[in-house]
């Protein structure tokens, strides 16, 4: 097909026809102040960089313009092809073009580029670890944020399914779960296979799909404000004080989670306030595509973050992917609000934040309980923060236990796992994670992901239950 499998090489003519395809649009879209443009070439010698994303620019919503720069981005991904093994827009993708009477890009339909689209979750691996083409490469490759405009447009459109917006309309679904008199029929239904096959018909959820269970007391209510007591104890990098952002799923899903991140927290005498109030962090309607949707939950949680930042607390927040829509995706999408990079600034996972205090003799070493083996799974949102294997650092560090780190992605996404038409797509893209876990013979399994642990957990099939990193750690502490 004349198309290089590692790349085109600087001067060929592979690479001038790619690079002749940039369009003027994605150009244009490149933010004045980014960094000069490396050379055309296999790929950048220099850290990749993340343009703001430009979603309140009407040409962002523009279909002309935005099938455009699917074909142009399509066309260099197929001229490369390294990230076929991460999630399934990528066989998605090249099936289309080895199908197409072309066998090229320009042979595929247009209407067809929607089904690359609907398989991306937004994990950033391939912009973190695979693609040569980011930025400040010529070719200005961001797929996961391409993928985002284009669900961004549907959503618009609204050529979205209900089901999608009941399942990221997280805080009222879990208000609504967590009543007490309808807690016990939800979780009941939810494991009811007769139930499941008529949510399958009526809805679209995957009977074989695991649910989170809900609670009639979520964390809001069982959190004591004596944690918040206790005098700090500052380092170089940490406040010492931490305020804790729940989360809708450690709220309402798993509130044992930060019970045992604040047991863990305050026996190492940090001090743990919870935040006066939250909403869902937005991830969950950004993969969606709702952006308005995000900008409401910004403007609901951003002031009361920023507050306790001013008034001396760094935040945590136990769910990666609400940590890192902090970090990451809320200042790409409010480049200029000083509040959203206030709170950027003091975001910690919990582990970092741990790790951080190690780094300075601040870390209560005393651990009263060994821990054996344990298959760690390390979630995409966390390995996008570039902070490092922290959780593993840390759960190294009691005696007579070993960690089998597995570096690969379970393919949950929140809701991309739970849907019919994706459900099985989803467990085929976690089965290297559960032989990886069964072979590990392990006394213990999770992830800071409480999601993907589920996953697993499916995949597995065995009855045994995941435990998340925290709650072990809670465990070797003999708290």
């Amino acid at each position: 097909m004349g198309k290089p499998t590692g790349g085109a090489r600087e001067g060929s003519t592979e690479t001038e026809r790619m690079a002749g395809r940039t369009s003027e649009a994605s150009r244009a879209s490149v933010p004045s102040r980014a960094p000069r443009l490396s050379p055309v070439g296999e790929g950048n010698l220099e850290a990749p960089t993340r343009h703001a994303l430009d979603w309140r620019n009407p040409s962002f919503y523009d279909d002309e313009s935005l099938l455009k720069e699917l074909e142009r981005v399509f066309d260099i991904c197929h001229g490369c092809r390294r990230c076929v093994s991460l999630c399934q827009s990528f066989p998605t993708l090249f099936d289309l073009v080895d199908e197409s009477p072309t066998l090229e890009v320009d042979g595929i339909k247009k209407e067809d580029y929607g089904k690359v689209v609907d398989h991306c979750y937004l994990c950033d691996l391939c912009y973190m670890t695979k693609c040569p083409y980011v930025p400040p490469h010529e070719w200005n490759v961001d797929f996961p944020h391409l993928m985002l405009r284009a669900k961004a447009v549907k959503f618009r459109k609204g050529e979205v399914k209900t089901r999608d917006r009941i399942l990221t309309s997280t805080d009222a679904v879990g208000r609504l779960a967590g009543i007490p008199v309808v807690v016990q029929a939800v979780n009941a239904a939810n494991r009811s296979p007769v139930f499941r096959k008529v949510l399958d018909t009526a809805l679209g959820v995957h009977p074989g799909a695991l649910l989170p269970e809900y609670h009639s007391r979520p964390y809001r209510k069982r959190y004591d404000p004596g944690a918040a007591a206790g005098t700090a104890s500052p380092t170089a990098s940490t406040q010492g004080r931490v305020a804790l952002f729940a989360t809708c799923y450690g709220n309402y899903n798993e509130p044992m989670v930060n019970e045992d991140l604040v047991a863990v927290f305050r026996h190492n005498g940090i001090p743990v306030t919870l935040a006066e109030k939250e909403r869902c962090c937005g991830m969950p309607k950004l993969e969606l595509g709702d952006l308005e949707a995000v900008e409401r939950a910004k403007n609901a949680n951003i002031p009361v973050l920023a507050k306790l930042v001013d008034a001396g607390w760094d935040i945590v927040a136990p769910v990666p992917s609400c940590a890192l829509m902090f970090k990451q995706e809320l200042p790409l999408m409010f480049p200029d609000d000083p509040d959203v990079l206030k709170v950027k600034a003091a975001m910690y996972d919990p582990f970092e934040y741990l790790a951080l205090r190690h780094k300075e003799g601040k870390l209560n070493t005393n651990f009263s309980k060994s821990l054996g083996k344990i298959a760690y799974h390390v979630s995409c949102h966390l390995r996008v923060q570039n902070i490092g294997p922290k959780t593993r650092e840390i759960l190294s560090l009691v005696p007579d236990t070993t960690i089998e780190t597995i570096e690969r992605c379970s393919g949950h996404d929140g809701t991309y796992a739970v849907k019919s038409e994706f459900h099985e797509t989803s467990m085929k893209i976690c089965r290297p994670v559960v032989d990886r876990v069964k072979a590990a013979d392990c006394d213990h399994y999770g992830s800071d992901c409480p999601m993907a642990g589920h996953q697993i957990e499916n995949g597995l099939k065995n009855g045994k239950r995941p435990e998340h990193p925290m709650s072990l750690l809670r465990t070797a502490y003999g708290i």
